[in-house]
């Protein structure tokens, strides 16, 4: 019989006992008095304890859909623990709610952890996102576009929290944004450089497409990976012939990639390539292609997906 809010409180706020699933489960979609019972007990337990919670919490929600534990992760936000606060924010990546929008920005801008304000920063992309098909109020699209160029532009920010800002922008039709993924990627600094390549696919831009090409056959394979990676998001078949001669790449990743992004792109070539793929004597690359190949089906004729 599943245990009640009040039971599994009583039982996650002794320390030492094990932490059961069914325990845990019991805190899916609770109502605003179970929520005050959930807050006196963490307020109690000690942050080993806190960490353990929530991290269990996360997975539950990633591996069982039907489990909805945001109450839990609203509240820890606001925990006094960067820990806390960041799996707490992972633990909302699919929550799309106008409401998270205030505390996240508040977060990246005034949180003192450098992963926090990092882990906010990335989940205010699917806002972005949301903004750019004006899927949110114009106010709400507005205070995010506001806050994410202020961070690209704040000087005290370290470089780790710029590159999750430039990755969460890059959405964003505005010239400021566009110049920002430049501007990395003419620079110094390697990460921001990563970055911006990444940045480049997720802004759907395909006049980034010639920068992309380029650098498919740079030395450094991060920098082939996440080239590969925002070819497949631009879906452009220009980029087909360059990804098929990374799939025989020297880095794993990096062919891993490649499959991927000519999945996305499902031109008669990509498939081709992706059949082949299916002989290779590396059993990844066959799982790789076999679901690279699904995607493309599944794009083709949505009706053939069975679950």
């Amino acid at each position: 019989m599943p245990l009640s809010v009040e039971e599994a409180v009583a039982e996650l706020s002794k320390t030492g006992e094990t932490l059961n699933n069914s325990t845990l489960a019991s805190l899916t979609s609770m109502n605003s008095e179970e929520l005050g019972l959930f807050r006196c007990m963490w307020e109690t337990i000690g942050l080993l304890r806190r960490r353990q919670i929530i991290n269990r919490l996360v997975e539950l929600a990633e591996d069982n859909l039907e489990f909805n534990f945001d109450g839990v992760f609203k509240y820890c936000l606001k925990d006094e623990d960067e820990e806390v606060r960041c799996q707490a924010i992972e633990g909302l990546h699919e929550n799309e709610e106008a409401s998270l929008i205030d505390p996240l920005i508040n977060l990246l801008e005034r949180d003192a952890s450098e992963k926090v304000q990092a882990a906010a920063a990335t989940a205010l992309g699917k806002f972005a996102i949301l903004a750019e098909y004006q899927k949110l109020r114009a106010d709400s699209a507005s205070k995010i576009q506001e806050a994410l160029l202020e961070a690209i532009d704040d000087k005290n920010k370290t470089v780790e929290v710029i590159r999750r800002v430039l990755e969460a922008a890059a959405p964003i039709s505005l010239p400021r944004v566009k110049s920002a993924i430049t501007e990395a990627y003419r620079g110094n600094n390697p990460g921001l450089k990563v970055s911006s390549i990444y940045a480049m696919g997720r802004s759907c831009d395909p006049s980034w497409l010639t920068v992309l090409l380029n650098e498919i056959n740079n030395d450094d394979p991060e920098i082939r990976y996440e080239a590969a990676g925002a070819c497949g998001e631009l879906e452009e078949e220009a980029a087909v012939p360059q990804l098929i001669r990374l799939v025989d790449d020297k880095d794993v990743d990096v062919q891993m990639a490649a499959i991927q992004a000519l999945g996305k792109i499902g031109s008669a070539q990509a498939k081709e390539c992706l059949k082949q793929c299916l002989e290779s004597a590396s059993e990844a690359i066959r799982k790789a292609a076999e679901e690279a190949l699904l995607i493309v089906e599944t794009e083709e004729d949505p009706l053939s997906f069975r679950m």
